[in-house]
């Protein structure tokens, strides 16, 4: 006599497995509706430099050139125009990309989770076979692409005539650049970082989704803390991918524990990238929460750069004491910045 699967107690939802941890095998629906939209499924599609689209350096450097481009000169052209309310578009924009960035993280959970539970965490992030499979590939380089859709937050800021600060314009030019090397590169780690951002992207995001509407939310500090926190795992695991690569590769008398799948110019971009994060972020939340006015001062450079409006070329208009502050949803106000003060937050992940 067959045996009737386990189902939930919803009724006809399957129980939760390994193989599908959300209970629906999610796959097989993402490939009929990727096949809808790009004309043949997912499990067709091969990443080929020079014939995908945005797979060459020259390509991906152009398209962050012309991210500078437009919102530096966007901000020249807002200069003596009044600013754009745009509610209903920043609303929508809020709410895909935190639609976008939850379907993304559960596809990954799903081709992730039985690798880890079947082979090991190692194999996972240090193994061709374990973090970067045909399935993977499709989602790394999905998720490279979001990072193009979010240099819109910018563009929200200089429409609304709000300060560029070195933190966030630094940041989103710098997260395209890191997804395109990673997946050049074919760094099997590159879960471990994508799938911490995606967390942090589904939270921010419908924080700020929330907040357009009006809706008070009080873990708003959280977000910042779930950025850092996000930051030292990453690094942890960037780290030690690198370290036994390099190891095992040039001085195998070192400790280590095998070779790990990537290139080397992957791995100093991932380390020298997901580093000054940290540093920014760190230096960010503590000028911004944290009140007592007394901190070190090998701090407070790092502090200035990181919260300073960018200076306007054309009109000599520097920092000058003031701390602006930008969030992607371009509600961040320029305040001086007092032991007593408060400040806002960027809402980069």
């Amino acid at each position: 006599m067959a045996t009737a699967s386990p189902v939930s107690l919803f009724g006809q939802l399957p129980m939760p497995t390994i193989d599908r941890p959300f209970g629906v095998h999610l796959w097989p629906i993402f490939n009929k509706a990727f096949e809808k939209v790009v004309g043949y499924p997912a499990d067709e599609f091969r990443f080929v430099p020079g014939k995908t689209p945005l797979s060459t350096f020259k390509e991906a450097g152009i398209f962050i050139a012309f991210y500078y481009l437009v919102i530096f000169g966007g901000r020249e052209v807002m200069r003596n125009r009044e600013p754009f309310k745009l509610r209903t578009l920043f609303l929508i924009h809020n709410f895909y990309l935190t639609a976008i960035s939850a379907i993304l993280l559960a596809l990954f959970i799903e081709q992730i989770l039985p690798t880890v539970v079947r082979h090991g965490l190692f194999h996972a992030i240090c193994h061709a076979e374990g973090g970067w499979t045909q399935p993977l590939v499709v989602l790394y380089y999905l998720n490279y692409l979001t990072k193009y859709l979010e240099l819109l937050d910018t563009c929200f800021l200089f429409l609304k005539k709000k300060p560029l600060t070195f933190l966030h314009c630094y940041h989103h030019g710098a997260t395209a650049l890191l997804c395109y090397t990673q997946l050049i590169g074919s760094t099997a780690v590159s879960w471990v970082v994508i799938t911490l951002n995606l967390t942090v992207h589904v939270v921010m995001y419908w924080y700020y989704f929330q907040s357009a509407r009006g809706i008070k939310i009080w873990w708003k500090e959280w977000i910042t803390r779930l950025q850092i926190i996000q930051f030292f795992i990453d690094l942890g695991f960037v780290y030690f991918a690198s370290w036994t690569y390099f190891t095992s590769t040039y001085w195998p008398w070192l400790p280590n524990v095998g070779s790990c799948a990537g290139e080397e110019f992957a791995a100093f971009a991932g380390i020298g990238i997901l580093t000054s994060y940290l540093f920014l972020f760190i230096s960010f939340y503590f000028a911004t929460y944290k009140k007592d006015g007394k901190r070190p001062s090998s701090r407070k450079a790092v502090r200035r750069m990181s919260q300073a409006p960018l200076p306007d070329p054309l009109h000599g208009q520097a920092a000058n004491g003031n701390a602006a502050l930008a969030t992607n949803n371009g509600e961040a106000k320029s305040t001086a910045i007092k032991t007593n003060g408060t400040a806002t937050r960027s809402r980069r992940a």
